[in-house]
């Protein structure tokens, strides 16, 4: 499955920003998507996950309550809605996917993803 991730730019500490990720290439719906993020210097980090369904998400502490995981399996699209961003927020976006199928121990931070999008860049300043 071929990811697009789109939606970054650059907001003020506080502001919303809903990011993208198109795709395409095999059934949406037999895979489960995620959202991480990479700041410079720094590892890459989960950020949050949504079930096949839709039904079930999962999101890092750091961004509880503030970003939202979304899904449209008609549309082949996930989408993470971002508020009350901060500038620790700022990193490059990326969206994965695994396939449903694939057994999982542990939780969703955990988990090896398989395909990726190229990234967008998320920045908040100050």
């Amino acid at each position: 499955v071929q990811l697009q991730a789109s939606g970054g730019g650059l907001v003020q500490a506080g502001g919303s920003l809903r990011l993208s990720c198109a795709a395409s290439g095999r059934t949406f719906s037999n895979y489960r998507m995620g959202w991480f993020r990479q700041a410079p210097g720094k590892e890459r980090e989960f950020v949050a996950y949504i079930s096949a369904s839709g039904g079930s998400t999962f999101e890092a502490d750091s961004v509880k309550g503030r970003f939202t995981i979304s899904r449209d399996n008609a549309k082949n699209t996930v989408s993470l809605q971002m508020n009350g961003l901060k500038p620790e927020d700022t990193a490059v976006y990326y969206c994965a996917a695994v396939p449903a199928t694939r057994a999982q121990v542990g939780g969703p931070y955990s988990w090896r993803f398989d395909y990726w999008g190229q990234g967008t860049q998320v920045t908040v300043s100050s």
